[in-house]
Protein backbone atom coordinates (compact mmCIF):
# COMPACT_ATOMS: atom_id res chain seq x y z
CA UNK A 1 0.00 0.00 0.00
CA UNK A 2 1.28 3.45 -0.93
CA UNK A 3 0.42 6.28 1.48
CA UNK A 4 1.20 9.94 0.82
CA UNK A 5 1.45 12.17 3.91
CA UNK A 6 1.11 15.88 3.15
CA UNK A 7 2.45 18.28 5.76
CA UNK A 8 3.57 21.89 6.09
CA UNK A 9 5.53 20.96 9.23
CA UNK A 10 8.73 19.13 8.38
CA UNK A 11 12.48 19.25 8.83
CA UNK A 12 14.36 21.37 9.79
CA UNK A 13 11.49 22.29 12.14
CA UNK A 14 11.68 20.57 15.51
CA UNK A 15 8.31 20.01 17.15
CA UNK A 16 5.84 17.33 18.14
CA UNK A 17 4.10 17.27 14.76
CA UNK A 18 7.35 16.64 12.90
CA UNK A 19 8.42 14.00 15.42
CA UNK A 20 5.11 12.17 15.12
CA UNK A 21 5.18 12.18 11.32
CA UNK A 22 8.81 11.07 11.23
CA UNK A 23 7.87 8.08 13.38
CA UNK A 24 4.94 7.19 11.13
CA UNK A 25 7.19 7.44 8.08
CA UNK A 26 9.77 5.14 9.70
CA UNK A 27 7.09 2.64 10.75
CA UNK A 28 5.50 2.42 7.31
CA UNK A 29 7.47 -0.58 5.93
CA UNK A 30 6.78 -2.67 9.04
CA UNK A 31 3.06 -2.10 8.39
CA UNK A 32 3.28 -3.09 4.72
CA UNK A 33 3.18 0.57 3.66
CA UNK A 34 5.39 2.56 1.31
CA UNK A 35 5.11 6.08 2.71
CA UNK A 36 5.96 9.30 0.90
CA UNK A 37 6.17 12.79 2.37
CA UNK A 38 4.78 15.78 0.48
CA UNK A 39 6.36 18.77 2.25
CA UNK A 40 7.51 22.32 1.44
CA UNK A 41 10.83 20.85 0.24
CA UNK A 42 11.37 21.59 -3.43
CA UNK A 43 8.98 24.55 -3.50
CA UNK A 44 9.87 28.21 -3.18
CA UNK A 45 9.37 29.22 0.44
CA UNK A 46 8.92 32.27 2.62
CA UNK A 47 9.15 32.70 6.38
CA UNK A 48 5.87 32.54 8.28
CA UNK A 49 4.95 36.01 9.60
CA UNK A 50 6.17 36.31 13.23
CA UNK A 51 7.89 32.90 12.74
CA UNK A 52 10.63 33.51 10.15
CA UNK A 53 12.33 30.20 11.02
CA UNK A 54 9.20 28.32 9.92
CA UNK A 55 9.11 28.18 6.13
CA UNK A 56 5.87 27.87 4.18
CA UNK A 57 5.59 26.72 0.59
CA UNK A 58 4.63 28.97 -2.32
CA UNK A 59 3.19 26.11 -4.34
CA UNK A 60 0.36 25.76 -6.86
CA UNK A 61 -2.42 23.21 -7.07
CA UNK A 62 -1.00 21.97 -10.36
CA UNK A 63 2.46 21.41 -8.89
CA UNK A 64 1.02 19.53 -5.92
CA UNK A 65 -1.18 17.45 -8.24
CA UNK A 66 1.88 16.44 -10.26
CA UNK A 67 3.73 15.32 -7.14
CA UNK A 68 0.77 13.27 -6.04
CA UNK A 69 0.45 11.71 -9.50
CA UNK A 70 4.18 10.92 -9.62
CA UNK A 71 3.87 8.88 -6.42
CA UNK A 72 0.50 7.31 -7.22
CA UNK A 73 -0.79 6.82 -3.66
CA UNK A 74 -3.50 4.42 -2.57
CA UNK A 75 -4.37 6.85 0.20
CA UNK A 76 -3.62 10.47 1.12
CA UNK A 77 -3.29 11.76 4.68
CA UNK A 78 -3.19 15.54 5.24
CA UNK A 79 -1.45 16.40 8.49
CA UNK A 80 -1.59 20.21 8.65
CA UNK A 81 -3.85 23.10 7.71
CA UNK A 82 -1.17 25.17 5.92
CA UNK A 83 -0.62 25.81 2.18
CA UNK A 84 0.51 22.23 1.45
CA UNK A 85 -2.49 20.91 3.34
CA UNK A 86 -5.01 23.14 1.56
CA UNK A 87 -3.56 22.45 -1.89
CA UNK A 88 -3.50 18.70 -1.29
CA UNK A 89 -7.09 18.88 -0.07
CA UNK A 90 -8.08 20.74 -3.27
CA UNK A 91 -6.41 18.09 -5.44
CA UNK A 92 -8.12 15.27 -3.56
CA UNK A 93 -11.53 16.91 -3.88
CA UNK A 94 -11.00 17.64 -7.58
CA UNK A 95 -9.94 14.04 -8.23
CA UNK A 96 -12.57 12.58 -5.88
CA UNK A 97 -9.83 10.96 -3.80
CA UNK A 98 -10.63 9.76 -0.29
CA UNK A 99 -8.35 11.34 2.31
CA UNK A 100 -7.87 11.64 6.05
CA UNK A 101 -6.61 14.56 8.11
CA UNK A 102 -5.14 15.08 11.57
CA UNK A 103 -5.56 17.84 14.13
CA UNK A 104 -2.37 18.55 16.10
CA UNK A 105 -2.70 22.06 17.50
CA UNK A 106 -5.51 23.89 19.29
CA UNK A 107 -5.52 26.34 16.44
CA UNK A 108 -8.37 28.58 17.68
CA UNK A 109 -6.68 29.08 21.06
CA UNK A 110 -3.29 29.54 19.41
CA UNK A 111 -4.63 32.29 17.13
CA UNK A 112 -6.51 33.98 19.97
CA UNK A 113 -3.27 34.14 21.98
CA UNK A 114 -1.64 36.21 19.23
CA UNK A 115 -4.42 38.19 17.57
CA UNK A 116 -7.94 39.39 18.54
CA UNK A 117 -9.70 36.78 16.42
CA UNK A 118 -12.74 35.00 17.95
CA UNK A 119 -12.34 31.25 18.40
CA UNK A 120 -15.65 30.71 16.59
CA UNK A 121 -14.10 32.11 13.39
CA UNK A 122 -11.18 29.71 13.66
CA UNK A 123 -13.49 26.74 14.21
CA UNK A 124 -15.43 27.71 11.07
CA UNK A 125 -12.15 27.70 9.13
CA UNK A 126 -11.19 24.31 10.60
CA UNK A 127 -14.59 22.71 9.94
CA UNK A 128 -14.28 23.73 6.31
CA UNK A 129 -10.80 22.22 6.07
CA UNK A 130 -11.50 18.92 7.85
CA UNK A 131 -15.15 18.51 6.86
CA UNK A 132 -14.61 16.51 3.61
CA UNK A 133 -12.13 14.10 5.25
CA UNK A 134 -13.11 10.47 5.73
CA UNK A 135 -11.61 10.70 9.21
CA UNK A 136 -9.98 13.32 11.44
CA UNK A 137 -7.26 11.89 13.69
CA UNK A 138 -6.80 13.41 17.16
CA UNK A 139 -4.51 12.49 20.02
CA UNK A 140 -6.80 12.43 23.06
CA UNK A 141 -10.37 12.10 24.26
CA UNK A 142 -10.41 15.70 25.44
CA UNK A 143 -9.52 16.99 21.98
CA UNK A 144 -12.16 14.71 20.47
CA UNK A 145 -14.83 16.06 22.83
CA UNK A 146 -13.81 19.66 22.11
CA UNK A 147 -14.04 19.16 18.35
CA UNK A 148 -17.38 17.35 18.59
CA UNK A 149 -18.78 20.27 20.60
CA UNK A 150 -17.73 22.49 17.72
CA UNK A 151 -19.41 20.49 14.99
CA UNK A 152 -16.71 18.02 13.87
CA UNK A 153 -17.57 14.47 12.79
CA UNK A 154 -15.78 11.22 11.85
CA UNK A 155 -13.14 11.68 14.56
CA UNK A 156 -10.54 8.93 15.07
CA UNK A 157 -8.11 8.42 17.93
CA UNK A 158 -4.39 8.44 17.15
CA UNK A 159 -2.20 8.41 20.26
CA UNK A 160 1.46 9.37 20.51
CA UNK A 161 4.51 7.55 21.78
CA UNK A 162 8.03 7.92 23.12
CA UNK A 163 11.37 6.33 22.24
CA UNK A 164 12.29 4.47 25.43
CA UNK A 165 15.66 3.48 23.98
CA UNK A 166 16.65 7.14 23.77
CA UNK A 167 14.82 8.73 26.69
CA UNK A 168 15.65 7.03 29.99
CA UNK A 169 17.28 7.83 33.36
CA UNK A 170 21.06 8.28 33.30
CA UNK A 171 23.56 8.08 36.17
CA UNK A 172 25.50 11.25 35.32
CA UNK A 173 24.30 14.84 34.99
CA UNK A 174 25.29 17.10 32.11
CA UNK A 175 23.95 20.21 33.85
CA UNK A 176 26.30 21.90 36.31
CA UNK A 177 23.67 24.15 37.91
CA UNK A 178 22.25 24.69 41.41
CA UNK A 179 19.54 22.18 42.24
CA UNK A 180 16.71 21.50 41.98
CA UNK A 181 16.66 22.01 38.20
CA UNK A 182 13.28 22.89 36.68
CA UNK A 183 13.24 22.21 32.93
CA UNK A 184 10.97 23.26 30.05
CA UNK A 185 11.41 22.02 26.47
CA UNK A 186 9.66 23.29 23.37
CA UNK A 187 9.20 26.14 20.95
CA UNK A 188 9.96 29.48 22.60
CA UNK A 189 6.86 31.36 21.50
CA UNK A 190 4.02 33.28 23.10
CA UNK A 191 1.47 30.44 22.84
CA UNK A 192 3.71 28.18 24.93
CA UNK A 193 3.14 30.49 27.93
CA UNK A 194 6.76 30.24 29.06
CA UNK A 195 6.54 33.47 31.01
CA UNK A 196 4.25 31.66 33.46
CA UNK A 197 7.15 29.28 34.21
CA UNK A 198 10.00 31.77 34.16
CA UNK A 199 8.25 34.20 36.50
CA UNK A 200 7.81 31.58 39.25
CA UNK A 201 9.74 31.97 42.52
CA UNK A 202 11.52 28.63 42.65
CA UNK A 203 14.69 27.39 44.34
CA UNK A 204 17.61 26.14 42.27
CA UNK A 205 17.66 26.73 38.51
CA UNK A 206 15.30 27.17 35.56
CA UNK A 207 16.38 25.76 32.21
CA UNK A 208 14.72 26.28 28.82
CA UNK A 209 15.55 24.10 25.80
CA UNK A 210 14.27 25.29 22.44
CA UNK A 211 14.23 28.32 20.21
CA UNK A 212 11.65 30.64 18.73
CA UNK A 213 10.55 34.23 18.21
CA UNK A 214 10.09 35.00 21.92
CA UNK A 215 13.53 33.82 23.04
CA UNK A 216 15.37 37.15 22.89
CA UNK A 217 12.68 38.99 24.85
CA UNK A 218 12.43 36.25 27.48
CA UNK A 219 16.18 36.09 27.93
CA UNK A 220 16.25 39.82 28.57
CA UNK A 221 13.31 39.63 30.97
CA UNK A 222 14.61 36.60 32.89
CA UNK A 223 18.43 36.73 32.88
CA UNK A 224 18.65 34.29 35.79
CA UNK A 225 17.23 31.46 33.63
CA UNK A 226 19.47 29.28 31.46
CA UNK A 227 18.49 29.16 27.78
CA UNK A 228 20.22 26.28 25.99
CA UNK A 229 18.71 26.72 22.53
CA UNK A 230 17.71 23.82 20.34
CA UNK A 231 18.94 20.40 21.40
CA UNK A 232 18.22 17.02 19.84
CA UNK A 233 18.91 13.31 20.18
CA UNK A 234 21.24 12.12 22.92
CA UNK A 235 22.05 15.70 23.90
CA UNK A 236 18.39 16.43 24.63
CA UNK A 237 17.84 13.10 26.35
CA UNK A 238 20.77 13.75 28.70
CA UNK A 239 19.34 17.16 29.64
CA UNK A 240 15.99 15.61 30.54
CA UNK A 241 17.69 12.99 32.70
CA UNK A 242 19.84 15.65 34.41
CA UNK A 243 16.85 17.69 35.60
CA UNK A 244 14.55 17.31 38.61
CA UNK A 245 11.12 18.53 37.43
CA UNK A 246 9.66 19.16 33.99
CA UNK A 247 7.46 22.28 33.94
CA UNK A 248 4.90 22.45 31.13
CA UNK A 249 3.14 25.85 31.19
CA UNK A 250 1.33 25.55 27.84
CA UNK A 251 -2.42 26.01 27.76
CA UNK A 252 -2.92 25.18 24.07
CA UNK A 253 -1.13 21.88 23.30
CA UNK A 254 -3.33 18.95 22.33
CA UNK A 255 -0.85 16.41 23.69
CA UNK A 256 2.78 17.43 24.15
CA UNK A 257 5.23 14.66 23.21
CA UNK A 258 7.75 16.36 25.51
CA UNK A 259 5.58 15.19 28.42
CA UNK A 260 6.26 11.56 27.51
CA UNK A 261 9.95 12.24 26.90
CA UNK A 262 10.20 13.75 30.37
CA UNK A 263 8.37 10.85 32.00
CA UNK A 264 10.53 8.30 30.17
CA UNK A 265 13.58 10.09 31.57
CA UNK A 266 12.21 9.65 35.11
CA UNK A 267 11.24 13.31 35.30
CA UNK A 268 8.02 14.25 37.16
CA UNK A 269 5.84 16.92 35.56
CA UNK A 270 4.24 20.11 36.81
CA UNK A 271 1.54 21.63 34.60
CA UNK A 272 -1.78 23.40 34.55
CA UNK A 273 -4.88 21.14 34.70
CA UNK A 274 -5.70 21.53 31.00
CA UNK A 275 -6.14 19.13 28.10
CA UNK A 276 -2.86 17.57 27.09
CA UNK A 277 -1.38 17.13 30.56
CA UNK A 278 -4.74 15.99 31.95
CA UNK A 279 -5.11 13.37 29.23
CA UNK A 280 -1.54 12.10 29.48
CA UNK A 281 -1.25 11.90 33.26
CA UNK A 282 -4.77 11.03 34.43
CA UNK A 283 -4.47 8.66 37.41
CA UNK A 284 -0.75 8.03 36.89
CA UNK A 285 0.72 9.81 39.92
CA UNK A 286 3.53 11.02 37.65
CA UNK A 287 2.53 14.69 37.60
CA UNK A 288 1.05 17.48 39.67
CA UNK A 289 -1.56 19.48 37.77
CA UNK A 290 -2.66 22.68 39.47
CA UNK A 291 -3.65 26.25 38.65
CA UNK A 292 -0.89 27.17 41.11
CA UNK A 293 2.04 26.26 38.86
CA UNK A 294 4.63 27.13 41.52
CA UNK A 295 2.94 24.82 44.02
CA UNK A 296 2.76 22.11 41.38
CA UNK A 297 6.48 22.45 40.58
CA UNK A 298 7.49 22.17 44.23
CA UNK A 299 5.12 19.27 44.89
CA UNK A 300 6.44 17.40 41.84
CA UNK A 301 9.84 17.16 43.56
CA UNK A 302 8.28 14.53 45.83
CA UNK A 303 7.03 12.27 43.03
CA UNK A 304 8.93 8.96 42.80
CA UNK A 305 10.61 8.48 39.43
CA UNK A 306 9.18 4.95 39.23
CA UNK A 307 5.71 6.44 38.66
CA UNK A 308 7.05 8.41 35.68
CA UNK A 309 8.73 5.38 34.15
CA UNK A 310 5.58 3.26 34.54
CA UNK A 311 3.55 5.88 32.70
CA UNK A 312 6.03 6.17 29.83
CA UNK A 313 6.16 2.39 29.41
CA UNK A 314 2.47 2.44 28.43
CA UNK A 315 3.12 4.64 25.40
CA UNK A 316 4.98 3.30 22.40
CA UNK A 317 5.44 4.50 18.86
CA UNK A 318 4.54 0.98 17.74
CA UNK A 319 1.05 1.35 19.21
CA UNK A 320 0.78 4.82 17.68
CA UNK A 321 1.68 3.50 14.20
CA UNK A 322 -0.76 0.60 14.62
CA UNK A 323 -3.55 3.13 15.14
CA UNK A 324 -2.45 5.45 12.35
CA UNK A 325 -2.08 2.84 9.63
CA UNK A 326 -5.02 0.82 10.96
CA UNK A 327 -7.35 3.77 10.37
CA UNK A 328 -5.89 4.36 6.91
CA UNK A 329 -6.24 0.71 5.85
CA UNK A 330 -9.83 0.53 7.04
CA UNK A 331 -10.82 3.76 5.28
CA UNK A 332 -8.98 2.78 2.09
CA UNK A 333 -10.77 -0.61 2.04
CA UNK A 334 -14.13 1.08 2.54
CA UNK A 335 -13.39 3.58 -0.23
CA UNK A 336 -12.34 0.80 -2.61
CA UNK A 337 -15.51 -1.17 -1.86
CA UNK A 338 -17.67 1.91 -2.45
CA UNK A 339 -15.84 2.59 -5.72
CA UNK A 340 -16.35 -0.99 -6.88
CA UNK A 341 -20.05 -0.79 -6.09
CA UNK A 342 -20.33 2.51 -7.97
CA UNK A 343 -18.40 1.10 -10.94
CA UNK A 344 -20.57 -2.03 -11.02
CA UNK A 345 -23.72 0.08 -10.90
CA UNK A 346 -22.44 2.31 -13.70
CA UNK A 347 -21.49 -0.67 -15.88
CA UNK A 348 -24.81 -2.38 -15.17
CA UNK A 349 -26.71 0.79 -16.10
CA UNK A 350 -24.67 1.23 -19.29
CA UNK A 351 -25.33 -2.39 -20.31
CA UNK A 352 -29.03 -1.92 -19.66
CA UNK A 353 -29.08 1.19 -21.84
CA UNK A 354 -27.26 -0.71 -24.61
CA UNK A 355 -29.84 -3.52 -24.49
CA UNK A 356 -32.66 -0.98 -24.68
CA UNK A 357 -31.08 0.60 -27.76
CA UNK A 358 -30.68 -2.83 -29.41
CA UNK A 359 -34.34 -3.66 -28.79
CA UNK A 360 -35.32 -0.30 -30.20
Amino acid sequence: MRVLIATDAWRPQINGVVRSLERMFEAGPSHGVTPHMLTPEGFRQIGLPSYPDIRIALATQGAVARRIADFGPDHVHIATEGPIGWLTRAVCLAQKRTFTTSYHTRFPQYVAARWPIPESWSYTFLRRFHGPAAGVMVSTGTVEAELRRNGFERILRWGRGVDLAQFHPRPESVLDLPRPIFLSVGRVAVEKNLEAFLSLRLPGSKVVVGDGPARADLQRAFPEATFLGTREGEDLAAIYASSDVFVFPSLTDTFGIVLLEAAASGLPVAAFPVQGPSDVFAGSGAAVLDEDLRGAALAALRIPREACLELAARHSWQASADQFYGHIRRIARHAATAQNVTTFASVHAAEGQARERQRA
